[in-house]
């Protein structure tokens, strides 16, 4: 059994855990296509992935929150049909999540796409080899260190998100009131004992983190 205190900081590494392996689903193509694609609207693809870089985050989730509405035609079609609500559940949060982290998931891969010599890539082509396979034998392996770095900025960001949950998703104990959300609950309710338990746990989260990025950099950059 979880105890209440415990509550969000679980609900936050779930929530964490899935929009990381949501994005590694969506990030790798999307990041090889923005590289080795021909297509000429990838510069605005490109910046769409880049505007949560800039955007508020409450702008975001206002805009998803009209948009999944069951009143909307996009979240009415989705409740009856589907019967699935995305505002005020876990799996709104996730759909947020996923949207507001993307560029943390796609840069690192760009960047680590851009360095490879694309002559790998052609001479893997005029072996006959097809893009899949190009993708996972020849370029990831070539880019771990960028792989590792876009999955722990995105966890990291995930965690850390605020306005996208709060506007998605609300103050729902044990549904969306993970640990952002919960340390804001706390000092609503001026209980600021709880509040420092939960700023304390973001902000050493937040040092490791970098921490363990900037001492593994020398090793990914040998890589």
């Amino acid at each position: 059994m979880i105890l209440p205190a415990w509550q969000p900081l679980v609900l936050t590494l779930q929530l964490a855990t899935v929009t990381t392996l949501l994005l590694l689903l969506v990030g790798i193509p999307l990041a090889w296509w923005l590289v080795f694609g021909g297509s000429r609207g990838r510069v605005v693809v490109e910046t769409l992935v880049a505007l949560p870089l800039v955007l508020p985050p409450t702008v975001l989730g206002f805009y998803l929150l009209l948009l999944f509405s069951p009143t909307s035609w996009l979240g009415g079609w989705l409740l009856r049909e589907l019967g699935v609500r995305l505002t005020f559940s876990f799996a709104g949060l996730v759909v947020g999540s996923v949207l507001f982290s993307l560029p943390f998931m796609i840069q690192p891969l760009v960047a680590g796409f851009r360095q490879l010599p694309k002559v790998w890539v052609e001479a893997a082509r005029t072996l006959g080899k097809g893009e899949a396979t190009i993708l996972w034998r020849v370029t990831l392996p070539n880019i771990r260190g960028s792989l590792l770095s876009a999955i722990i900025l995105t966890f990291a960001h995930t965690v850390g998100e605020f306005g996208v949950v709060l506007m998605l998703g609300g103050n729902i104990a044990g549904e969306t009131r993970v640990a952002s959300i919960a340390l804001y609950h706390e000092v609503e309710q001026l209980n600021n004992a709880a509040a420092h338990g939960y700023a304390l746990v973001l902000v050493l989260f937040s040092f490791v983190v970098l921490l363990g990025l900037r001492l593994m950099q020398p090793a990914l950059e040998r890589r």
